[in-house]
């Protein structure tokens, strides 16, 4: 599984702004991962929101006017699930090209919690969830936390 290797992440958050954005697709996986990104937010001492928007396609949007807002760090958690046109990859790419450029342009992190699938079994997998093997939703809010930290060091 993709998960193995991955890092612990344990940082004080106290005194950040959080704003988690979530999609509304595939309603159970989006939940799991909503409630593993709070429950690290919570653990990190962060302050935080949820926002929901339609889709992973409206993640970029939100997540660059949440920062811009002044939020120190987003969550973006979102569900794509392959299907038989190329819809998938242009949503696949549209999310991960205009999550990156928000973050390289408002120069915060987005933690990247959009899982790219080929069935709803690796989304259940992944979500956190009672029996999952992973919680990325959980990994993402760490990342973004500890990146958020790390700037605010090297900002002084």
């Amino acid at each position: 599984m993709s998960g193995e290797g991955s890092p612990t992440i344990s940082v004080d958050g106290t005194g950040l702004d959080i704003v988690v954005i979530a999609g509304t697709w595939h309603e159970t996986i989006t939940d799991g991962l909503i409630a593993g990104a709070v429950k690290a937010l919570d653990a990190s001492g962060a302050n935080h929101r949820l926002v929901r928007v339609p889709g992973s396609f409206e993640l970029p949007v939100v997540a660059k006017a949440a920062l811009e807002a002044g939020a120190d760090a987003v969550v973006a958690l979102g569900v794509i699930i392959r299907g038989g046109t190329p819809h998938f990859e242009y949503v696949s790419d549209a999310a991960t090209s205009g999550l990156t450029q928000v973050s390289i342009q408002t120069g915060k992190p987005v933690g990247f919690g959009v899982l790219t699938l080929d069935d709803e079994k690796q989304g259940l997998d992944r979500a956190g969830l009672p029996g999952s093997k992973e919680d990325k939703g959980a990994e993402a809010a760490d990342a973004a936390v500890a990146t958020a930290v790390v700037l605010r060091e090297l900002r002084g």
